[in-house]
């Protein structure tokens, strides 16, 4: 019994020191950096780990009082479970609204 959970507890450390040793050695695959300025902003990028992410702000009412950014994006991840997640969100005057099949979802 205690091989099987010393086996177990080294199996685990070494599955992570591989995630990490990935993580840490990704490349860049796409970045794309477009309409950077005053009124708004768009990027996107996305390594060889299978991280991705991409956004979209932009500034409402400028140059009037209550001006404000609202902003659309979205980011992927491969989890230590082998599941890719994706969130997508939207943050704004409301606040930050995430959105993703894996989040709990609140009362309605």
């Amino acid at each position: 019994m205690k091989f099987v959970i010393v086996f177990s507890a080294l199996f685990a450390v070494a599955m992570s020191a591989s995630v990490a040793t990935d993580s840490a050695h990704a490349e860049v695959l796409r970045y794309e950096n477009d309409n950077i300025g005053v009124e708004g902003y768009k990027y996107a990028v996305e390594t060889s780990d299978g991280k991705s992410a991409s956004e979209e702000g932009v500034l409402n009412n400028s140059g009037k009082e209550g001006a404000s950014i609202a902003v659309r994006g979205q980011f992927s991840y491969v989890a230590p479970d082998g599941n890719t997640y994706t969130v997508t969100y939207i943050a704004d005057e409301n606040g930050f609204q995430p959105q993703g099949a894996h989040l709990p979802v609140g009362p309605q």
